[in-house]
């Protein structure tokens, strides 16, 4: 575990790199992210803006001395940085294991660059060991459920867990994602999903692969 979180950190800090004078920086969520938060206060005079793709993220931001602006308030989100729950050599990923789904998709696909960090535990030939998060309207759970488990899922309802947006999330296990890009065009079709942490139709730019003894660049 200690050497995991050493890539983590790894995966963060090469992330800084890719911080340029006068952006907007998009941050993410997750336990790899706050690697990269936490290393901001030393390079926030660069960037112009940050928005955040949810409340944990931009509470550890502030906390920082950092400044969080609404994403309608900005013109273009030019660097989005966030991990990974599974990712692929084609930059296809699984995200959502902190609930954060709906804000990481919304700022991923407002954003010229998105740069995924993992370490190398995340790094997978095909998505899908990780369970699919699904955000879905409370009245739509069970509907959703059903519709799941005729693609083939186990959905699990995250139970106690309300996201950002009001809403519950279901956890897909042992789906078989060999197509993710039209899955996710697929499972986003079905009434009452908000969101599906399947992100194919916009891939990360760059995925950063930090092991014990590199960092590793795929774009």
């Amino acid at each position: 575990m200690k050497d995991q979180e050493s890539n983590k950190r790894r995966a963060a800090l090469a992330a800084l790199s890719y911080i340029t004078d006068g952006i907007v920086l998009g941050v993410g969520t997750g336990s790899t992210i706050n690697y990269f938060i936490d290393a901001l206060p030393g390079e926030n005079a660069r960037f112009d803006a940050v928005v955040s793709s949810s409340e944990q993220s931009t509470q550890r931001l502030q906390a920082l001395g950092i400044e969080v602006s609404e994403l309608t308030d900005v013109p273009v989100v030019d660097l989005y940085v966030d991990g990974a729950d599974e990712a692929t050599k084609h930059r296809h990923l699984i995200k959502g294991g902190g609930g954060a789904l709906t804000g990481e998709k919304i700022i991923a696909g407002a954003s010229r660059r998105f740069v995924c960090i993992i370490d190398d535990s995340k790094l997978v030939g095909r998505l899908g060991k990780f369970p699919l998060p699904i955000e879905v309207l409370p009245m739509a759970r069970s509907f959703v459920s059903k519709q799941m488990i005729k693609a083939g899922g186990q959905p699990v309802w995250r139970e106690n867990f309300v996201t950002d947006h009001g809403n519950q999330i279901l956890d897909v296990h042992n789906l078989k994602l060999s197509n993710p890009v039209e899955m996710e065009q697929h499972f986003n079709q079905i009434p009452g999903v908000v969101t599906v942490g399947l992100f194919a139709n916009r891939p990360a730019d760059v995925l950063l692969i930090a092991s014990a003894t590199e960092c590793r660049t795929l774009a």
